[in-house]
């Protein structure tokens, strides 16, 4: 679930020094023997073992030929105070004013953060957390000069927020570089508005790529260890040729040296639209899905874990008309292999609505192809609970839980066992649609088809979370 957490404790009385070392880059230097006595080190052969790696990371003339592209911003808002909203374990950030506090919510809200200006118009790119329900947006270049700016576009999904500086011209920006061609262990820098200590600048290297952080369904970001801190969302994350790579957005907040960015090429895809129009116009395929996991794959009779597993489909959407079933799974979309849920999600977002797509689906012992048209994707609506009839409750079956009928058919769980087989796998208000297959119409019905479903496999249950819809596989006892 993607929840925008604002960060905003108070700043120390005191600040704590340290010794940051030179960044050598982590690349310039390596020692490839071992460690040997000094007499053997005397007497043996120096040899190269290894091609020069090219020259250290120079971080002061990277800083001073990138900082004047990096802004700090100050917005102004009338929304409800945040601040103790600390959802773990990741959090997207920028924090209030100095002196930080908590402020009663009729009072207006300040909060800084960072961002990056992309050509000389006046356009900067941060987060759309950092300018959510702005009254008003100011925009600080490193030459102290100040500009008030408008929202031009954002894409909540994806995090992004374009801004346009009002009156500004030939100004100095920063080239997008290729977050795709990144290796892990290369040095980067990043520059921003810390508890609003502007041009802060520290530097580490990618430790990751590809992270999924549980933020919303388009995750894929950068890994770093270079210091972020709340402030710091928006700003930019330079690699050695100074080129931007990613933007600074979250961090683990129990952890030491673990922030996130979203990669840059994520950026560029997006950044057309929302300077043309606004908003992002993604793909629609109408199915639910999940990952499958061992016992999902040993109860659907899969020979691995890989794709994505459809759950629920919308009826009458892209995928029910070009013919899916919930069962399939999907291994490949056009020329992108479906490794997990996600890889889906990102495949389809990537399309523009009305465009065609090849998926490829296992369904059961065999290999379908179903091409579809997508549909457009709209602002998610949640579905209410389903409640229970007054039916009373009735043993499942070895399940371990208490059911009764659901409106509309299913069964409905009223409690679970902590010591039985749902536990940790169902919990009160799930509704049972489906046992190994077969829909399920009441809480009687479940109980007859659990115990005439035998066998050493897992019992495969179809399963409806506030709306959701997921596959459950539970292990019988041995």
């Amino acid at each position: 679930m993607y929840v925008k957490a604002r960060f905003l404790a108070s700043a120390s009385s005191h600040l704590t020094r340290f010794a940051i070392p030179a960044l050598l880059g982590g690349l310039a230097v390596g020692v490839a023997t071992q460690t040997r006595s000094s007499e053997a080190q005397a007497a043996a052969p120096v040899t190269a073992t290894a091609p020069p790696l090219g020259p250290a990371l120079d971080t002061a003339a990277l800083v001073a030929k990138v900082r004047a592209s990096v802004v700090n911003i100050t917005v102004e808002s009338s929304s409800r105070n945040d601040e103790g909203a600390i959802v773990g374990p990741f959090e997207f950030f920028h924090r209030n004013g100095p002196g930080g506090g908590r402020a009663p919510e009729t009072q207006k809200r300040r909060a800084l953060g960072s961002g990056f200006l992309i050509d000389d118009k006046g356009r900067v790119i941060t987060n759309a957390h950092v300018v959510d329900g702005a009254d008003k947006v100011r925009v600080k270049l490193a030459d102290e000069r100040e500009y008030e700016a408008k929202v031009k576009g954002k894409d909540e999904r994806l995090d992004i927020a374009v801004l346009e500086l009002i009156g500004a011209k030939d100004l100095p920006y920063a080239q997008l570089g290729s977050s795709n061609a990144t290796q892990v262990g290369e040095p980067v820098v990043a520059i921003g508005n810390p508890f609003g200590l502007g041009n802060t600048v520290t530097s580490g290297i990618v430790s990751a790529k590809g992270r999924a952080i549980g933020a919303g369904p388009y995750d894929d970001f950068l890994q770093t260890d270079a210091s972020i801190n709340p402030g710091n969302s928006g700003g930019p994350l330079f690699d050695a040729r100074g080129q931007v790579i990613g933007m600074n957005t979250a961090i683990a907040p129990n952890g030491q040296g673990i922030g996130f960015a979203i990669p840059s090429d994520e950026i560029r895809e997006v950044l057309p639209q929302l300077i043309a129009s606004g908003h992002v116009s993604r793909g629609r395929l109408g199915v639910s899905i999940q990952d499958v996991d061992s016992k999902l794959a040993s109860a659907l009779s899969l020979s691995g874990t890989k794709g994505a597993l459809v759950d629920d489909v919308e009826k009458g959407g892209p995928a029910d008309k070009a013919g899916f079933t919930t069962g399939d799974v999907v291994v490949r979309a056009g020329n992108t292999d479906i490794l997990h849920a996600r890889d889906l999600t990102r495949a389809v977002a990537r399309q523009a609505p009305g465009s065609k797509v090849d998926l490829v689906v296992r369904r059961g012992d065999k290999t379908v192809s179903l091409p579809v048209t997508l549909g457009k994707l709209e602002d998610e609506k949640s579905e209410s609970r389903a409640k229970s009839s007054d039916t009373s409750p009735e043993s499942s079956g070895g399940l371990g839980l208490a059911v009764a009928d659901a409106p509309g058919g299913g069964a409905l769980v009223r409690r679970v066992a902590p010591d039985g087989l749902a536990a940790g796998s169902l919990e009160p208000g799930d509704i049972i649609i489906e046992v190994n297959k077969q829909p399920v119409q009441s809480a009687s019905d479940l109980i007859g088809k659990t115990r005439a479903a035998a066998g050493s496999k897992p019992l495969l249950l179809r399963v409806k979370r506030e709306g959701v819809t997921r596959y459950v596989a539970l292990e019988r006892a041995r």
